[in-house]
């Protein structure tokens, strides 16, 4: 049901009906996550990879994120499926086709925002244009089909990307805020969660925070998941946790889906007692809410930090080459092509007889072996080669990587 004139839904129009908008600061659980992250962070981001090698990775985690955040929502894509999507390549099936241009649409907003963030480092990313900026640069890269959304009453709109709803929804058991309030409810939602007044302690347990706040809120009439996802990737990238671009929070939100909604309906709960914080919700459940969401950060840098360790990698490499056979009589040798991508992030196309111990000719077979199966790549045909990365090898340099179960 929507929200009526009435006594009773008149908290759905007041702001304070979302406090508290952090959970209790004496949790000691927040406090110890919040270090750990720090810390796996400084190893993921001090790994010593090479940059071109990292550029690389960086771009495979980017499906995966787009991969992961499909899965969320309920739709499942291969990563062979986006990567031909990235190349224009899309499916006839018209809802494969959809799935295909949810996961592009992702990737390229994500990379929108890295680059802003990288050449305007001061944004705020809890303020309501920035946020809507997501909403825009997502939806503006999808066809107009894909474009409709439905309210409580399951009448349709047009969604307009960029502009909150204008009209009121359901949300299981949750009702959001009365839509002509949504501005002072992000109006708030901003001036707290971008105060420079939140401690450096706790600047993690508030993106956390404002994750589940951002949800209750629900802004948009469609959406709202990825762009809060987003924005917590964004909020997370601002405060030097970026790791490059080498983890995805939406990994371990989709590995833990079940217990990702669990924690995030419980969250709205109004507060249990008096002893449950002093607002309208559940401080309590906020900070359980927190502490999965931590929790969940640091996994995934942990698991990719291990997955990215360098004889580990090196070692898998090479299993690849002898047990698909790359190169035939010559693995032994055209192994080391791949081995110092690895290790030098890009290397001259004449290093191939060194690195092999080939005279020209049969050196330059096996790089045209490797560039042609996507394992070297490179900017043009005299530019240096690098590592590649095509979906038939994920799996096996990168083992559940892509695995929507543990």
């Amino acid at each position: 049901m929507e929200p009526q004139e009435t006594e009773e839904y008149a908290i759905w129009r007041n702001i304070s009906s979302m406090e508290p908008l952090l959970p209790d600061g004496s949790r000691r659980s927040l406090a110890d996550l919040t270090e750990g992250i720090r810390f796996e962070a400084g190893r993921l981001s001090g790994s010593g990879m090479p940059q071109k090698t990292r550029e690389g990775i960086e771009k495979i985690v980017q499906q995966m994120n787009s991969y992961y955040s499909n899965l969320i929502e309920g739709h499942k894509t291969s990563p062979l499926e986006v990567e031909k999507a990235l190349r224009k390549d899309f499916d006839h099936d018209p809802k494969k086709r959809a799935l295909q241009q949810l996961g592009v649409a992702h990737i390229e907003t994500e990379e929108h925002l890295k680059t802003l963030l990288r050449d305007e480092p001061e944004t705020d990313t809890f303020s309501s244009d920035f946020i809507k900026m997501v909403h825009r640069e997502f939806y503006n890269r999808l066809p107009k089909e894909l474009r409709v959304v439905k309210d409580s009453k399951d009448r349709e709109y047009p969604l307009i990307p960029g502009e909150f709803r204008s009209y009121n929804v359901n949300v299981h058991y949750h009702v959001p805020p009365d839509y002509p309030c949504l501005e002072n409810f992000m109006g708030r939602f901003e001036s707290f969660y971008g105060s420079e007044r939140i401690l450096s302690t706790r600047k993690l347990v508030a993106i956390a925070a404002s994750h589940q706040r951002f949800l209750w809120i629900h802004p948009f009439g469609d959406g709202n998941g990825r762009v809060a996802r987003l924005l917590s990737h964004a909020s997370l990238i601002q405060c030097g946790l970026g790791g490059y671009g080498l983890w995805t929070l939406a990994r371990g939100l989709a590995r833990s889906r079940d217990d990702y909604y669990r924690h995030l309906n419980v969250a709205d709960q109004t507060r249990k007692n008096d002893y449950d914080g002093r607002g309208n919700l559940s401080s309590d459940y906020l900070g359980k809410f927190c502490e999965f969401f931590l929790q969940t950060i640091l996994d995934q840098m942990s698991f990719m930090t291990s997955v990215l360790e360098y004889s580990s990698l090196k070692h898998r490499i090479e299993n690849y080459v002898y047990r698909n056979d790359v190169f035939g009589k010559h693995n032994a040798q055209g192994v080391y092509l791949l081995l110092e991508a690895l290790h030098e992030g890009e290397y001259a196309r004449g290093e191939a007889t060194r690195l092999t111990g080939y005279g020209e000719t049969i050196a330059r077979e096996l790089l045209q072996t490797a560039l042609g199966r996507g394992l070297l790549a490179s900017d043009g045909p005299r530019s240096p080669v690098y590592l590649g990365f095509p979906s038939d090898v994920l799996e096996d340099y990168f083992p559940k990587l892509f695995m929507p179960s543990v």
